[in-house]
């Protein structure tokens, strides 16, 4: 595969969140760029949110009020990577772990560990997902 063909392959989309460029138009994220937000996009939105595409998004949503333990992270670690396997077919998701942050009780820490199919460029994200913790 040519360089041309894996920027094809890539791709540009409106940048995420929305906006203008400097000349007005639409701002777009091309590549690379564009992969990362696709994710954030998918891993932001609760399933259900999109009122055209209800099946669109990540199911980790569910799991805000539930207890900050081992259940609930290898819950929110099925949840993204089930999520972005369907939704960001770019990507091969190699691993997701999900820890509790030592200083916020209220948030767990979601790894994506990817690589780019087209470049076999490998990638990793944190995802901070915030839960709201029982009384």
């Amino acid at each position: 595969m040519n360089e041309d063909s894996m920027k094809d392959f890539l791709g540009v989309g409106w940048s995420f969140p929305v906006g203008v460029d400097a000349r007005g138009r639409i701002g777009l994220a091309r590549h690379v760029t564009d992969i990362e937000q696709a994710i954030l996009m998918i891993l932001q939105t609760p399933k259900g949110q999109r009122v055209m595409r209800p099946e669109f998004g990540c199911q980790v949503h569910e799991l805000i009020f539930a207890p900050n333990d081992a259940n609930t992270w290898g819950l929110a670690s099925y949840y993204v990577e089930d999520a972005l396997r369907f939704w960001e077919p770019r990507i091969e998701v190699l691993e997701v772990n999900t820890r509790p942050d030592p200083e916020h009780l209220e948030r767990m820490d979601i790894e994506v560990s990817y690589e780019i199919k087209a470049t076999h460029d490998r990638r990793s994200l944190v995802f901070p997902f915030y839960r709201i913790p029982g009384e």
